[in-house]
């Protein structure tokens, strides 16, 4: 018999589903919450859930958005990536639009 693996609802955090299948998250409709919402693979939950507890010191985890913090997650969770593979890297300003820290003038 295979092993299940459980995955948790991102919308309200408390339902999770067994299934016998591996994969990093699967869409469902979450009978806590009703909505339709992607379900995570919890052991990427408990690491995402790690690092907001206590960030990592070799990123800046607090730039990051809460995607990109579950697809770091993920990484280091279900391949052989390790934090010295990721760079959190300012974003450049395209023509017209402003940088962090830069004011703009009103009309």
């Amino acid at each position: 018999m295979s092993r299940k693996r459980a995955y948790r609802c991102l919308n309200c955090l408390e339902h999770t589903v067994s299934r016998e299948f591996d994969t990093s998250h699967l869409s469902v409709t979450c009978p806590n919450c009703g909505s339709f919402e992607r379900f995570v693979n919890d052991a990427v939950f408990q690491q995402f859930r790690a690092f907001e507890e206590s960030p990592p010191a070799e990123i800046d985890w607090a730039r990051l958005d809460r995607t990109e913090k579950l697809v770091v997650s993920e990484r280091l969770v279900r391949s052989t990536k390790t934090l010295a593979d990721f760079d959190v890297v300012k974003e450049e300003a395209t023509a017209g639009e402003a940088t962090a820290g830069e004011a703009t003038a009103g009309d």
